[in-house]
């Protein structure tokens, strides 16, 4: 499907709006200016609207399939994932040391969201190398990391990521997968592990597989669980692939979409890994590899959501139905407002994202506390607005193409349901909000009110120039605080009630905070016609959101099992 990069918005996001000049005025990424950034995306953006877009079809058409227990990836792939490998966009934030670019997690995020938007099932491959990457370079022996990071960086090897097993799902404490010392530094790793994203390819020399399991001496729960590293091929004396490991692919899930991305059943049986990190310790390990995903997978429903918007603004330019100035459907008043919903709210979505990069950027660079408690929290919102923003902007892409929308010929379908399980893995939302409201609210909601600090200073700035934007921008910040106080007021489980709609409050009031931001500094722009759009017609929405965030807790709690199954 045809896709077109939209470099210009990156650079007027990370110029105007979500405060890039920060990391670039950092020592550590001192040498990524804007110039720098522009370039690099230029080059990202033809490798994706040349090479991978084109393989967004094939994908779904022609689904990866298991033979005789050989993963074979969709037609076009493995081009596509050696190109990417041999431009260097595996881990273009990885460190340069072992291979890597060492650039801003901020560039690499943006490059994502274009590899996404061109082809989602290809691009879970890279996203699960970097975050293993991540993994391994924090908390992996100097062992490990020099055996394994040049290979996986180099896109020679391939990363993945496996937790969850038949019965222990977000529960991941409840696994059962052991791990048993073979006295000569090594394990046995036993038990099978579901869901596993690209566990198996067809176009690298390498998987390596992270894997949680518990030591025999390993308490009940999350607190006795270990991480290790189980190649595919047990590295040679010479750390190239050697013997085949005792682990294998039982089987593809069948999935709604992502067809292209074959998603594994792993059997272990005795598998040789290696410890990550300290014994017992495995969560702290995995949870680097964690957020570093829910970043990517929040990512990934912009990465949809704007190739939906693509989509469905072509057809909408060649329909003809009723009589319009445009002669097409895009001048009927409601195939507008669906159109621009979509746009601004791939706004909204991409600059929360580009601002937890630029919070994690600036929070590595100059080790600062309050950077790096903004990171965490806007993590979940970001992970959470960012797939129901892909989600929602999908289906209304279907709805712009009325009928056909319905018809897989068109294409349109498949946005929807690649996207679909983006809500769910990584952390369900529901499972970020509680995040949200919980750890991330330990801090007393210092974190929070500095964020909102910020927003009520920018509308403040913005009155004289913007008044009919800037007031309605304070006004919901206002509201936001008193939700936040409120929901800070209750005992944790009460919080939990109301903890999905303060999120999507929350991520609404930023979404207006950063179009505010776009129109003051383009205000006769298409930018600000677009932040008059939501600022007037979907910021409101928050009122409702932070209601029921704060609605009385009962209103749920004495709904009985009983009253919904009867």
């Amino acid at each position: 499907m045809p896709y077109r990069a939209p470099i210009d918005a990156y650079m007027r996001l990370l110029r105007d709006v979500v405060g890039y000049d920060r990391v670039a005025g950092t020592e550590r990424f001192s040498e990524a200016t804007p110039d720098m950034v522009a370039a690099i995306l230029g080059e990202a953006g033809k490798l994706c609207e040349e090479v991978l877009a084109p393989l967004q079809r094939s994908g779904d058409l022609d689904p990866a399939r298991l033979e005789n227990g050989v993963v074979r990836t969709s037609k076009g792939f493995a081009e596509g994932y050696r190109a990417m490998a041999e431009g260097g966009w595996i881990a273009t934030s990885a460190p340069e040391e072992f291979g890597g670019m060492g650039l801003p997690l901020t560039v690499t995020t943006c490059v994502n969201d274009m590899v996404g938007a061109a082809c989602l099932s290809l691009q879970l491959n890279p996203l699960m190398s970097q975050g293993q990457i991540d993994a391994l370079e924090h908390h992996a022996s100097d062992e490990l990391r020099n055996l394994y990071l040049p290979k996986l960086i180099s896109g020679e090897w391939a990363g993945t990521m496996n937790l969850t097993e038949p019965q222990a799902g977000s529960d991941v404490g409840a696994l059962s997968s052991k791990a048993v010392p073979n006295g000569d530094g090594t394990y046995a790793i036993s038990g099978q592990k579901i869901y596993i994203s690209w566990g198996d390819n067809d176009f690298t020399d390498n998987v390596c597989h992270l894997v949680l399991a518990r030591l025999p001496d390993g308490v009940p729960g999350t607190k006795g669980i270990s991480l290790f590293l189980v190649p595919k091929l047990i590295p040679d004396a010479d750390g190239n692939p050697g013997v085949a490991n005792d682990l294998k692919v039982v089987s593809l899930e069948h999935k709604m979409g992502l067809h292209g991305s074959p998603t594994c059943v792993m059997q272990y049986d005795g598998a040789k890994g290696w410890l990550v990190g300290e014994p017992h310790d495995g969560m702290r390990a995995m949870f680097t590899m964690m957020n570093n995903a829910r970043l990517g997978v929040g990512v990934q429903g912009v990465s949809v959501a704007e190739g939906a918007l693509q989509h469905a603004l072509a057809y909408a330019q060649e329909r003809k139905q009723g009589r319009t100035p445009e002669g097409t459907i895009i001048g009927h008043a409601d195939v507008r407002r669906m159109l621009a919903t979509m746009r601004a709210d791939t706004f909204a979505a991409r600059a929360i994202a580009l601002s937890l990069a630029v919070a994690i950027d600036t929070g590595n660079a100059t080790g600062d506390a309050e950077w790096k408690a903004r990171a965490a929290l806007l993590t979940p919102i970001a992970k959470a607005f960012g797939t129901e923003t892909g989600i929602k902007v999908a289906d209304m892409g279907v709805q712009v193409h009325g009928g056909m929308g319905f018809i897989e010929e068109t294409g349109a379908a498949q946005y929807l349901r690649d996207v679909r399980v983006t809500a769910i893995y990584e952390g369900t939302n529901g499972i970020q909000a509680m995040d949200l409201v919980g750890r991330k609210m330990m801090d007393g909601g210092e974190a929070a009110f500095a964020l909102l600090d910020e927003i009520e200073a920018g509308a403040e700035a913005a009155r004289a120039s913007l008044p009919d934007l800037a007031e309605p921008v304070w006004q919901a910040a206002e509201s936001l605080r008193e939700t936040t106080e409120a929901l800070l007021a209750r005992e944790m489980p009460d919080r939990f009630g109301g903890a999905l709609p303060y999120l999507r409050g929350f991520a609404r009031v930023l979404g207006g905070h950063f179009h505010l931001r776009a129109a003051m500094a383009a205000p006769d722009s298409a930018d600000a016609r677009l932040a008059a759009f939501y600022i007037l017609r979907m910021l409101p929405e928050h009122a409702g959101l932070l209601a029921e965030a704060r609605s009385d807790v009962s209103a749920l709690a004495d709904i009985l099992t009983e009253d919904l199954v009867a």
